[in-house]
């Protein structure tokens, strides 16, 4: 089953109302065959949802509403314009000592507040090097995966290459996506992250179950993402991916 590819950009914590010109470059030069998201800090996100680009936040908290300092819920999210949210990605699970029961909380939560949900998963290289990579990542699933497929989305992240400028091998994320289809079904868009840039984006955009990348560093900039996005255009076109 062909599923329809999504470039997601993360920017983390960078961005400022300056910022919002290279959101709307990015939003006057999308391609009309893959979707296309960016999640800025969520002072940007009412702005940037006004632009013509899918806006989507890099967290949200379990709760609907109540006693949580500094914390934004998904109808918040829904209100600022926001249609997206990404939850359990790799720094928050480090930083924040989220745990997987956590991050499903969260999931649930940003589903029924009606965002599509990018439920992030992925090994360390400690965790690679000993052979445990899918093990991990498949306790991850198990652990941060809501009850509803409908609207989800998983992002694998190897945390060893976000950042780093490293990606595994073509082969090992054709292993890794194979093994998160199996958990999740045909319905599930299963995104990349970790490095993805101009020059490994066609490659891999191309790999069977990869419907798409989750970006870091690169999405930050129209004249970094839309080489990413141009390269899923032309995979979606070329129909090369399984």
């Amino acid at each position: 089953m062909k599923l329809r590819k999504l470039i997601a950009g993360n920017w983390k914590m960078h961005g400022s109302l300056a910022a919002l010109a290279e959101i709307a470059t990015i939003a006057e030069n999308l391609p009309g065959n893959v979707d296309v998201a960016l999640c800025p800090p969520f002072t940007l996100i009412a702005a940037a949802a006004r632009l013509g680009v899918t806006i989507g936040a890099q967290d949200c908290h379990s709760e609907t509403a109540g006693a949580h300092t500094g914390c934004v819920s998904a109808a918040m999210l829904k209100e600022a314009g926001a249609t997206i949210c990404i939850v359990g990605h790799s720094e928050r699970r480090a930083d924040n000592f989220e745990t997987d029961a956590m991050v499903r909380a969260k999931a649930q939560a940003a589903q029924a507040g009606g965002l599509i949900t990018i439920v992030c998963v992925g090994e360390t290289l400690a965790q690679r090097d000993a052979g445990e990579a899918i093990a991990v990542v498949e306790r991850q699933l198990a652990g941060s995966l809501p009850d509803a497929r409908e609207g989800l989305v998983v992002a694998y992240e190897p945390v060893w290459a976000i950042g780093t400028g490293r990606t595994p091998t073509v082969d090992d994320v054709a292993a890794m996506h194979a093994a998160i289809r199996a958990v999740v079904g045909p319905v599930v868009r299963i995104l990349y992250g970790g490095s993805v840039k101009a020059a490994n984006a066609d490659a891999l955009m191309s790999v069977t179950n990869v419907d798409g990348a989750l970006v870091g560093g690169a999405s930050l900039t129209a004249a970094d993402f839309l080489p990413i996005v141009a390269a899923a255009a032309m995979v979606a076109r070329s129909g090369t991916t399984g």
